[in-house]
């Protein structure tokens, strides 16, 4: 008997460890190892668009949220100074080439991004039970992975995902403001980071 109880100890321990790797297999990188990113004082941001391949795949397993209008941007904020650093405040805008501004989309309204899908009713006749299909948006990856840190104390980073309705363009920004000194209130100068 005791030898069933380890055996199904073990295959436990072993479906649990799997659990854990799938759900932390996402690491965002260092700030200041990011290819697009900016200082000001001692405050390193880095930016990434994530489009396709295996980083959105890491990121989100296999929903594309980009294939539904909705462009992720890796935010990564690392804080070097000796004051922590509020992001309550902060508002972030996605800055095409020509100047036109798009506002980050709250997390938990990403879902509501994709339109429910109308049946065409003139080529079919109505079928008598409606089948819902599952907006892919209301993932639980898309809430999960979100920049939701309120603030970063001296020597941390907070990561996670803005997200953009609009298309990737070629000389767009990520323009962060309102990030404030927690003792002071003073405000930092504003991030202005290329993406592509």
């Amino acid at each position: 008997m005791p030898f069933v109880f380890k055996r199904l100890a073990l295959l436990m321990s072993i479906t649990v460890a799997l659990a854990a790797d799938k759900e932390q297999a996402f690491h965002a990188p260092a700030a200041a190892s990011m290819a697009h990113r900016q200082t000001v004082g001692q405050v390193t941001i880095g930016a990434e668009t994530y489009v396709a391949g295996d980083k959105v795949r890491a990121a989100f397993g296999r929903l594309v949220p980009y294939d539904y209008g909705v462009l992720p941007v890796l935010v990564v904020i690392q804080n070097d100074s000796r004051e922590s650093i509020r992001l309550d405040q902060m508002t972030a805008e996605y800055v095409g080439p020509h100047g036109s501004r798009v506002t980050a989309t709250p997390s938990g309204d990403v879902k509501y991004a994709r339109p429910p899908h109308r049946p065409d009713l003139g080529t079919a006749p109505p079928m008598p039970i409606p089948i819902k299909k599952k907006n892919p948006l209301a993932a639980p990856e898309i809430e999960g992975r979100a920049l939701a840190a309120q603030m970063v104390a001296p020597g941390l980073t907070a990561s996670g995902f803005l997200y953009f309705e609009t298309q990737l363009q070629n000389g767009a920004t990520i323009y962060l403001s309102g990030l404030t000194e927690a003792r002071s209130g003073k405000e930092l100068f504003y991030f202005e980071i290329p993406v592509e």
